[in-house]
């Protein structure tokens, strides 16, 4: 008789080193994501996977996975046989993003005036630290800096709303529309100021009925109205315009 083979489990890998993994592509993805939101890596860059799999001290592998989520959170284009690249958002797909950050961060600033008064000491010290940051970044003229803590800001927000799903959108959404504004921001424009986060800190304190709310909407509207929007379409080629005068064949 014959004893039965004991069936083998599965080997599992340990927790620590699988919560390794899916901290260290966070933290590429992030810095990814931060990469594109200061214009380090603008529209239609190519992200070679052994270029960043050096950069980062990693495999291709983990490498490809990142990409794959940035490709969901469309902030990367992958393509056959080509590769990865950063997106290049359509005038229309920037609007579309434009428009969803209103209605999430409506949302958010509506959580935060219904927040009891006067708000909490800690929370008041987050949002005038990181004024202050913003206001010496701005003074310094540290455009990099400045554009990194204008995203940062509107998250902090978000996270001080109490609503993880909605940050987790926001989060999506506010590096989409830094792709928007690589691509399409006027050279004069001036994007997302310190003064306007000011002027909500204010209003957030000040707690006058959707006050800060109306200020978040003019202040994403006004935003969107420093990119160049227009789509640029390639003018209509007349052939028979163009060879109207050549001679007839023989």
């Amino acid at each position: 008789m014959t004893t039965a083979s004991p069936t083998k489990t599965p080997r599992r890998e340990p927790r620590a080193r699988t919560g390794a993994r899916s901290s260290a592509e966070a933290r590429i993805v992030r810095s990814i994501g931060e990469a594109i939101a200061d214009r380090r890596l603008p529209p239609g860059t190519k992200l070679t996977e052994e270029s960043l799999a050096e950069a980062f001290g990693v495999s291709r592998e983990r490498v490809r996975k990142v990409l794959l989520l940035l490709a969901q959170r469309r902030v990367v284009t992958l393509i056959p046989n080509r590769g990865a690249f950063v997106a290049k958002p359509t005038p229309r797909e920037a609007r579309e993003v434009f428009e969803a950050r209103r209605i999430v961060e409506r949302a958010i600033m509506e959580r935060l005036e219904r927040l009891p008064r006067p708000l909490p000491a800690d929370l008041l010290d987050r949002l005038r630290d990181h004024g202050a940051l913003e206001d010496a970044a701005e003074r310094d003229a540290d455009r990099k800096a400045m554009i990194r803590l204008s995203g940062q800001f509107h998250l902090l927000l978000a996270e001080v709303a109490g609503n993880a799903t909605l940050a987790g959108i926001l989060t999506d959404l506010i590096d989409r529309s830094s792709l928007a504004i690589a691509a399409f921001e006027r050279r004069s424009s001036h994007t997302c100021s310190a003064d306007d986060h000011r002027r909500l800190i204010a209003a957030l304190i000040g707690n006058r009925p959707g006050e800060a709310t109306a200020l978040m909407i003019d202040h994403l509207d006004e935003v969107e109205r420093q990119l160049d929007l227009e789509a640029k379409t390639d003018a209509r080629i007349d052939l028979k315009a163009i060879f109207a005068d050549e001679p007839e064949p023989a």
